[in-house]
């Protein structure tokens, strides 16, 4: 059986030219991660993360006009160098959010030549909430950090 919920997931794939390791140190240094994890004129203003199953991942987002987007939720799985996943559903210690609004994953595959197939999935609880991320313009954003992500590792 599975838990997946056909219809509620978007994704992102692209292939980078860097090593596995590099991508998840990307992701999970706090000012590495502020380098790129949102799509310019946004910025990353604070990551505070704590890197084991149940910890702390929360980021604080700026935008240009001084809008202020926290984020709150927590690790769920960690697999150095091939899988991060985290949730906004709890905060740190699995202390449950009000307002649920999905579980992001990122797999990282290692493809030969010192390549990388990343996948980057969000898993929403409802069709609605997966419809208000495509309004949010996930593609555009999430492929525009991606495209920050990769310039970032060609000057690591």
């Amino acid at each position: 059986m599975t838990n997946k919920k056909p219809g509620h997931e978007l994704v992102l794939v692209r292939e980078f030219d860097a090593r596995p390791e590099k991508i998840y140190k990307a992701w999970t240094t706090p000012e590495l991660l502020k380098q790129w994890f949102c799509p310019v004129p946004w910025k990353v203003t604070e990551a505070n993360l704590d890197l084991r199953v149940g910890g702390r991942c929360n980021i604080v987002m700026e935008g240009p006009k001084g809008e202020v987007v926290p984020n709150e939720g927590v690790y769920l799985e960690l697999v150095e160098n091939e899988k991060i996943v985290t949730t906004d559903a709890f905060t740190e210690g699995f202390v449950p959010q009000e307002k649920p609004f999905m579980v992001a994953t990122v797999l990282l595959e290692e493809l030969p030549g010192g390549r990388t197939r990343y996948t980057a999935k969000a898993l929403h609880w409802s069709e609605e909430d997966k419809k208000t991320h495509e309004q949010m313009g996930f593609h555009e954003g999430w492929g525009k950090a991606a495209d920050q992500l990769a310039a970032l590792l060609a000057r690591m």
